[in-house]
């Protein structure tokens, strides 16, 4: 195909423009490659489990998440505590802030002399993690109380009784439960969420059974007809959806997509392709797939836009 390159009109909308990516190369071919994909995906009915990893609620897509759920765009979450955390505090009325862009030149050290966390550019302060405290013991004991805690609960049976109590239509974990869609969250220890709970644990009755919801994911996933996964960054919910399929006899997942700022040579999984899943039988040798190496903060938005105009023509 020839590439003949953007034209850009004035009053273009983000599908229009997303179409022009098509005939340039580089980036901006997979960005819309990666709308395709996902178009495909749902057209076709296809399960879609997106896995969400990194900092990216702090960064501001929460409400780019939450409308995906809301949308239809998602099916199966998987993600990381941290996230989990900071839709909790922002649920509750807290805030994240942005610092300057010279990061090089924040004092850190004062920051701790003033309550306050960094995540690259953006500022957290204890107190909201106060609030994210209470918010955790007030709800166990709620559970406690009502028997709930006397027989192991999965990690997400625990997300479920967390998003009924938020109050925040751009709650993920609210959206979640209002739609009826699973959130998983394998590292629930490695948060915020995990260090509260073993807290509670100390002088209440606490088994959290992570095992059900591996049980519950592995038949989500043999159970699909198609199937698409949409990774955000990698790590632990990448594998945790990909390590699913392998017990499915469909022979892996349909759709790929990945974004990513990291590169497959150094092995790290957040790196790795779908095409290295093929050879693990996580992914079907002739699935449609398209890595995009970007900022999720910036492809994501873009692809979100494009897909619900796209949607609704």
């Amino acid at each position: 195909m020839k590439i003949t390159g953007v034209k850009v009109r004035e009053r273009m909308s983000v599908d229009e423009l997303v179409r022009e990516l098509e005939r340039c190369a580089f980036g901006a071919r997979r960005l819309a490659v990666a709308v395709d994909i996902y178009n495909e995906m749902l057209e076709r009915g296809a399960v879609k489990f997106l896995g969400l990893a990194g900092a990216l609620v702090p960064a501001g897509l929460r409400g780019v998440i939450s409308e995906m759920l809301r949308s239809g765009f998602v099916d199966v979450l998987v993600t990381t505590g941290a996230n989990i955390v900071h839709d909790i505090i922002e649920a509750l009325g807290g805030h994240h802030y942005l610092t300057t862009l010279a990061v090089e030149s924040i004092d850190d050290a004062a920051l701790r002399t003033q309550s306050t966390s960094r995540i690259y550019d953006v500022l957290v302060r204890d107190e909201d993690f106060v609030r994210l405290e209470e918010f955790v013991r007030s709800t166990l004991e709620e559970l406690n109380t009502k028997g709930m805690l006397r027989k192991p609960i999965s990690i997400r049976g625990l997300l479920v009784e967390f998003g009924k109590r938020l109050d925040d239509e751009d709650s993920i974990l609210r959206v979640a439960v209002e739609k009826g869609i699973p959130v998983f969250c394998p590292a629930f220890a490695d948060s915020m969420l995990g260090l509260h709970a073993s807290l509670f644990r100390q002088t209440a009755p606490l088994v959290v059974d992570a095992i059900a919801d591996m049980q519950e994911l592995i038949g989500l996933c043999y159970d699909a007809e198609l199937a698409g996964a949409i990774i955000l960054g990698g790590g632990v919910p990448k594998n945790f959806i990909f390590q699913a399929m392998l017990l499915s006899p469909k022979g892996g997942f349909d759709y790929v997509i990945q974004i990513t700022t990291d590169t497959p040579h150094a092995g790290g999984l957040s790196g790795a392709t779908p095409d290295e899943a093929k050879s693990w039988g996580k992914v079907k040798s002739d699935a449609k797939t398209v890595v995009v190496y970007c900022d999720v903060t910036i492809a994501l938005p873009i692809i979100v836009a494009a897909l619900k105009e796209r949607r609704r023509r």
